[in-house]
């Protein structure tokens, strides 16, 4: 009789229940932080709001401190990839190139609108004097997606649907035009905006971008 093929899958060595806890200490570390600030939340309130020991914690993160970094580089990596995905819907064959650059304008919109992203936001303006390299966390998280931007908008350059000489800079300034004005809408990421205020920034922000780069 043959062996059972071997799963090509690799193994995991973290029980479920321990990611799971990890998982939940993170989220309830997350709102803790948002609620307080770093300064006044402590341990035994992350720990209540997560419904775990406080031993958990520690043994999770070792420390305040840590949990804190934990935390912004988790959200940080949540928020890179919504944004990714809505890069991803800008394609080269659509039919209708200005509805595909409104979908994905009003994709990064959202992503950028949800109140988790403002939240992170408004926590890392706050910390910065004690935390100024978690900046460049949310840094990095902007310039990856400005770098797949470049790229579908670069490729939409060479197929002759954009006329685009520099696609890093086209795609920092569509970024611009979206943020720019959500930033103003939402007071600095201290209110929501309304999706129908967000469909407006994104049809304003597609005009003046194809008035610049369209055929």
């Amino acid at each position: 009789m043959s062996a059972a093929p071997h799963s090509s899958r690799p193994r995991s060595t973290t029980p479920r229940g321990r990611i799971d806890k990890q998982q939940a200490v993170l989220t309830a570390a997350f709102t803790v932080f948002a609620r307080l600030g770093y300064a006044q939340a402590r341990v035994d309130e992350i720990a209540a709001e997560a419904k775990v020991a406080k031993a958990t914690v520690y043994n999770h993160f070792g420390d305040k401190e840590t949990l804190f970094r934990e935390v912004v580089r988790a959200l940080s990596e949540t928020a890179l990839t919504a944004n990714l995905a809505a890069v991803e819907q800008l394609v080269n064959d659509s039919d209708d190139l200005p509805a595909n650059l409104r979908e994905v304008g009003l994709q990064l919109a959202r992503c950028y609108c949800l109140e988790e992203s403002r939240a992170l936001r408004r926590l890392v303006s706050a910390e910065a004097p004690q935390f100024p390299d978690l900046l460049d966390v949310m840094d990095e998280v902007s310039h990856r997606v400005t770098q797949a931007l470049t790229d579908r908008l670069a490729r939409l350059s060479l197929a002759g649907r954009l006329l685009i000489d520099d696609p890093e800079l086209a795609a920092a300034q569509f970024t611009a035009l979206l943020t720019g004005s959500v930033d103003t809408r939402s007071r600095l990421a201290t209110r929501s905006v309304p999706d129908a205020e967000l469909r407006a920034i994104t049809e304003a922000a597609v005009a003046t971008f194809l008035k610049a780069f369209g055929k």
